[in-house]
């Protein structure tokens, strides 16, 4: 477990923080996501692929979280998965992380795990607990929201041909 921690920490950090808004609530989500693994198997992970595993420990404690407390986004230091949304422009990269924090959480965790992970909408549902036809609504409406956000119209029309990419 130490060995794919030190090796693997980061990423799942950097994909919690995209989750969440705030870098310390990320580390928590990790962390509290790391413990209930080893509480399950010990400090030996009995699954076919354990970044996966706890990838979808990740976007459970997210969603759990996000039921028992008021959202919060600290918007003082947008963190660098901001150009993993399809975006450079330092306004723009700002305007997107506030839309993004803004979101539902649902809506938000199809976001980033299918743009930021590059997940497929199989596995996006597989984590989400929910079923592919969830996850592709719940994206319909982020970029509606999008299309919709002054300054970011353009990032939804890239993102909406890369979403027509994806299913061609």
């Amino acid at each position: 477990m130490a060995a794919f921690v030190h090796a693997r920490g980061l990423a799942l950090v950097r994909f919690a923080v995209a989750l969440c808004g705030d870098r310390v609530l990320g580390e928590d989500l990790v962390q509290e996501a790391l413990a209930k693994v080893v509480r399950r198997f010990g400090r030996r992970i009995e699954v076919e692929r354990p970044e996966a595993y706890l990838r979808q420990v990740v976007v459970r404690e997210f969603l759990q979280w996000r039921r028992r407390h008021r959202p919060v986004a600290d918007l003082a230091e947008v963190p660098d998965v901001a150009d993993a949304v399809g975006t450079g422009e330092p306004d723009q990269r700002d305007a997107m992380w506030r839309f993004l924090a803004g979101l539902p959480k649902r809506q938000r965790a199809v976001l980033v795990l299918g743009f930021y992970e590059d997940l497929p909408d199989d596995e996006i549902a597989a984590l989400m607990g929910c079923s592919t036809g969830t996850v592709r609504s719940q994206r319909l409406r982020a970029l509606r929201a999008l299309k919709l956000h002054p300054g970011l119209a353009e990032v939804a029309d890239a993102v909406g041909h890369v979403q027509e990419v994806r299913h061609d």
